[in-house]
């Protein structure tokens, strides 16, 4: 699975955008592991008014350590799977996303 998501991403120079699969309301904020092709990615914020939309792309400039305004999401997506776009060097954020993607943190 982890190889799917990694083979998920496609990169948009410079960057990369990939899918996530949204657990709102959750207990902590943890991003590990894949649903599918997408990453996985709980978020404490529930998801009413785009609070969980945001809280997604302050947990995603975090995990890849890039500012918020690097990450891009589709203020629309009401779903739980979302693109993502994130802005910054597209090999780096690539390995940082297998990484994440290999790992099973979220439960």
């Amino acid at each position: 699975m982890a190889e799917e998501v990694a083979h998920s991403k496609t990169r948009q120079p410079p960057g990369i955008a990939f899918w996530i699969h949204v657990t709102p309301g959750a207990r902590r904020r943890v991003v590990g592991g894949s649903h599918g092709d997408a990453l996985r990615v709980a978020v404490s914020a529930p998801a009413a008014r785009g609070r969980a939309n945001a809280a997604c792309i302050a947990l995603r400039a975090e995990e890849f350590r890039v500012p918020k305004a690097a990450v891009e999401l589709n203020p629309a997506a009401r779903a739980r799977r979302k693109r993502v776009e994130i802005r910054g060097d597209p090999v780096q954020l690539g390995e940082h996303l297998h990484a994440l993607a290999r790992t099973s943190r979220v439960g």
